[in-house]
């Protein structure tokens, strides 16, 4: 097919080291080519897909997230180098060491174009080096090169070293010094855009493993290159048009003040929806004043990312989850501080989500004499960045921080694995789920944890057509559509910014694979996709020991009226378990959650 490889490369970092697979059948060590079936590739189309059956087929039972013969996949997609507006996207997949479930993360910049461009359609990394080193990746093979002399370096400054020792045509991945200590929130990095959740960095350091360079233009041709050209003209018109207007004026922040006045905006833990000083955090307060640019990703003109410069003339990201989990989670109001802590989360390689919620929930145990520690019990302000550092060196209280709130509540006890902000150990990002229900129960299923972009449950709370502060379960099933959708985008891959640009995804998206595949598809096929992707989500959380246990959220969010906030009920517990059953029965799961006896699902995948 166009667009695809039709293989990956498979690389053991031990090469002849004796770091066995996980189950895998058997590989030659060092380098191997191995081809995808095309039934497959129609079936989990790339991406998320294509990295969650690599991973299946890779492992087998439950393994360490960080022993060396952990995968870590780095998956392209069928669309990336068609010309195709916001397709330069690579999904990171592998097990979680936050979570220890799945973690599909993705990484927006020209790394997804470039090494799709190295002669595969994904990249599978296994084994560990023997000492730290950079693994270089092109069309004719790849090789390792020591480089000690990178450790401790920013994930920018890492790979402006390799550029300019190597070559400006290397386009490179890495993590910072969180990932090095191997923190299970540590981020992979390039050119400023971050695979963020779940310890993607954490993985690639336990590999010793500081970056990972590619390049190459061997890029597959589309099968009918007018068709794709006359889609890319059509996708460039829609984007531009009123679906992504306040993308392109505010960008995500504009989230900030609006979430706000609806009372869900996460501040002291979770423990309020609303503040007075918000608007001090507010985009409008910097558009106001002339200090934002705006900036774009890689094959996109929407324009999303929007920078202000701070004192020194230091650039900063103007980010609705890094400023929300930075800024009112910890009770903070000041932006510079706000951006400055963001940057420095950027520099060491954390995922501010996660920071931001453990660092809120360590200060409430403080407070509440649950944890010893003079320097949790001042104001987060007077410590935030102080506590970014440590926690990227696992020193001191920063070595508390560094186990994410699922894991220091477990250690803390006394009740406060009720008001740890997490679902199966993925800090809640900057929505209130007591004051948006339906997204609420989206982020207590979600096979990742707690994570909004798998889930876009948050359209039908801000859809007005329903009572955000009620579940009802016939919402459910048009929740598991919007699920679906998302998994296609990020199996295709398209941004999720451009779903309200365009008529019908499953029409439109199956217009554009089979221009470039010549594979005529159509929207049955990719709304079968979709619900094949999450199968494969759940077959493997099954496989590391997932219950359904898991699929729910803090007690904060569902206990007796009043223990939320004071301006919105919690979640009614007896309502979210008719719901989470009524979503099992959509999904096609048993009332356990769990995926029906996997033979013929597993034979059609060729799952081993």
């Amino acid at each position: 097919m166009g667009g695809y490889h039709g293989h990956y490369r498979r690389i053991d970092l031990s090469a002849g080291g004796g770091a066995a697979a996980l189950g895998a059948s058997a590989v030659a060590s060092g380098a191997s080519t191995v081809a995808l079936p095309e039934a497959v590739l129609r079936q989990v189309l790339g991406g998320i897909g294509l990295g969650t059956w690599l991973l299946l087929q890779e492992t087998r039972g439950d393994y360490d997230a960080l022993a060396p013969e952990a995968p870590l996949v780095f998956a392209f997609a069928p669309l990336a180098g068609s010309a195709l507006n916001t397709t330069a996207k690579a999904a990171v997949v592998s097990k979680s060491p936050l979570t220890r479930r799945l973690n599909d993360a993705m990484i927006s910049s020209r790394f997804a174009l470039v090494g799709k461009g190295a002669g595969a359609d994904a990249l599978v990394i296994v084994g560990a080096c023997r000492e730290w080193s950079t693994l270089f990746v092109e069309p004719e093979g790849h090789h390792l090169r020591p480089t000690p002399e990178l450790l401790g370096l920013s994930a920018a400054e890492a790979e402006a070293r390799i550029r300019e020792r190597w070559g400006a045509d290397w386009c490179v991945v890495t993590c910072g010094p969180a990932g090095e200590a191997g923190v299970p929130f540590a981020t992979l990095s390039h050119d400023g855009r971050h695979a963020s959740r779940g310890g993607t960095g954490a993985v690639l350091g336990s590999k010793r493993l500081k970056a990972i360079a590619v390049r190459g233009e061997r890029m597959p041709a589309p099968a009918h290159p007018e068709r794709v050209e006359a889609l890319r003209t059509a996708l460039k018109q829609a984007s531009l048009g009123p679906g992504t207007e306040k993308y392109r004026s505010t960008g995500t922040l504009g989230n900030l003040l609006v979430f706000d006045r609806m009372g869900i905006l996460p501040t002291r833990n979770f423990q309020q929806g609303s503040h007075p000083s918000a608007e001090r955090l507010s985009v409008e307060r910097l558009l106001a004043g002339g200090q934002v640019t705006r900036a774009t990703c890689a094959d996109c003109m929407i324009g999303c990312e929007k920078r202000v410069s701070l004192h020194g003339g230091k650039p900063a990201r103007l980010e609705y989850e890094n400023i929300f989990a930075l800024g009112p989670l910890l009770d903070i109001w000041d932006m510079e501080l706000v951006l400055r802590a963001s940057s420095l989360c950027d520099e060491v390689g954390l995922d501010t989500i996660t920071f931001g919620g453990t660092l809120a929930f360590a200060g409430e145990c403080a407070e509440k004499g649950l944890l010893d520690s003079a320097e949790l019990r001042r104001p987060a302000r007077e410590i935030v960045l102080d506590a970014i550092a440590l926690t990227a060196r696992r020193e001191g209280y920063g070595a508390l921080l560094a186990l994410g709130s699922r894991e220091l509540a477990r250690q803390v006890g006394g009740g406060s694995e009720g008001f740890a902000p997490h679902v199966k150990g993925l800090e809640i990002p900057g929505y209130h789920p007591a004051g948006m229900q339906t997204l609420g129960l989206g982020l207590a299923v979600g096979s990742r944890g707690a994570d909004h972009n798998k889930s876009g449950a948050y359209d039908l709370d801000f859809s007005g057509t329903v009572d955000r502060f009620q579940l009802d379960p016939r919402r459910i099933e048009e929740m598991v559509e919007i699920e679906d959708q998302a998994a296609v985008m990020d199996s295709l891959i398209l941004c999720k910014f451009v779903r309200r640009a365009l008529r019908d995804l499953y029409t439109e998206g199956a217009e554009m694979l089979s221009a470039v595949t010549g594979a005529e598809l159509d929207a049955d096929d990719l709304r079968a996709a979709g619900r094949t992707i999450h199968h494969l989500k759940k077959l493997f959380n099954q496989r590391q020991g997932w219950n359904h246990a898991e699929d729910t959220l803090p007690a904060r969010f569902l206990a007796a009226p009043g223990s939320v906030t004071e301006e919105m009920p919690p979640i009614d517990p007896e309502q979210f378990l008719a719901a989470r059953s009524h979503y099992y029965r959509q999904r096609g799961w048993d009332a356990q959650g769990r995926l029906p006896p996997e033979g013929p699902f597993i034979r059609r995948l060729q799952l081993g």
